[in-house]
């Protein structure tokens, strides 16, 4: 909780997960409109707002140090815009505890940005709906929608699309980071296209890892490509999923250059996760489970 007298409002910022990323089209304006399969992790950062009579950030947390505070950090421009669009005069002291690597693939940022809104929409008592707070996001990167959502999605557009996803189970995931950051931009300028319309199979309920995993081999993720022509040690990260028992599938998530394996159980992933740290202590590696849906 922050210094102070009065109790925060505390939001989590769940780690977003790209199960597939189909760049389907390259728009006028130069953004890129994306067809992805998005759930959201058990990782996740902690966002606490209190009362304030300016805006102020304070971070901590295993992945604090990388993080940058000045004005430009997301979260405090997400604030500022809440206020201005809401013609709220009044600021907020800001607390974030980090466990999500910063360009990293797993939206940190975007959810931070994202618990933001929600903490403030809260202690401000605003009478915004979700999708008014959609909007807004959507203004601050294409995650942002996404991540306020903070449940399985199917996402496209330029993140302003959004349906629900019925029918996923929960997955058990390793997430592995070369520690390596990278920056979208630069991932997004590595493509060369041609672009075209998904051409995956209609998504169906699957009930079964196994079933949902030859599913997803059906798709694919086109930042692949250009993340690894920037950054080789993700093809390494991938090789080393895929040698490990029980990973029925390896892909990169979101730009990279987090990489995770699907596995079939617990027991699996676990075992898993203290070999691969075993045989690889300089990269983050954390076991995790995305949430599924009914």
């Amino acid at each position: 909780m922050l210094d102070g007298d009065e109790p925060a409002v505390v939001e989590t910022a769940p780690a977003k997960l790209n199960l597939d990323l189909l760049v389907t089209a390259r728009r006028v304006d130069g953004r890129h409109e994306l067809d992805s399969l998005v759930v959201f992790c058990e990782l996740a950062d902690r966002v606490e707002v209190r009362p304030a009579e300016g805006f102020s950030l304070a971070v901590r947390g295993p992945t604090a140090e990388t993080v940058p505070t000045g004005p430009d950090n997301l979260v405090l421009r997400a604030a500022r815009l809440l206020a201005e669009a809401a013609g709220v005069t009044a600021g907020a002291a800001i607390s974030l505890h980090k466990e999500i690597p910063v360009a990293a693939g797993l939206g940190g940022g975007s959810a931070d940005a994202a618990a933001t809104l929600r903490g403030l929409r809260r202690l401000w008592g605003l009478a915004l709906d979700d999708e008014r707070l959609r909007d807004l996001g959507l203004a601050l990167g294409a995650d942002l929608p996404v991540c306020l959502w903070a449940r399985p999605a199917r996402m496209r557009g330029i993140g302003e699309r959004l349906d629900p996803v019925r029918g996923l189970p929960d997955l058990p995931l390793l997430l592995v980071n070369p520690g390596r950051p990278l920056a979208t931009g630069a991932v997004f300028r590595g493509l060369s296209g041609p672009f075209r319309a998904a051409d995956r199979p209609p998504f169906r309920p699957c009930p079964s890892l196994f079933r949902l995993a030859v599913w997803l081999a059906e798709s694919r993720n086109d930042l692949e490509a250009p993340a690894r022509r920037l950054e080789p040690e993700i093809g390494r990260v991938l090789e080393e999923l895929e040698g490990l028992s029980g990973c029925l599938l390896a892909r990169m998530s979101g730009s990279g250059a987090t990489c995770f394996g699907l596995f079939g159980d617990r027991g699996e992933l676990e075992t898993a996760a203290l070999l691969l740290r075993r045989k690889r202590p300089d990269w983050w590696i954390r076991a995790t489970f995305a949430r599924g849906a009914a």
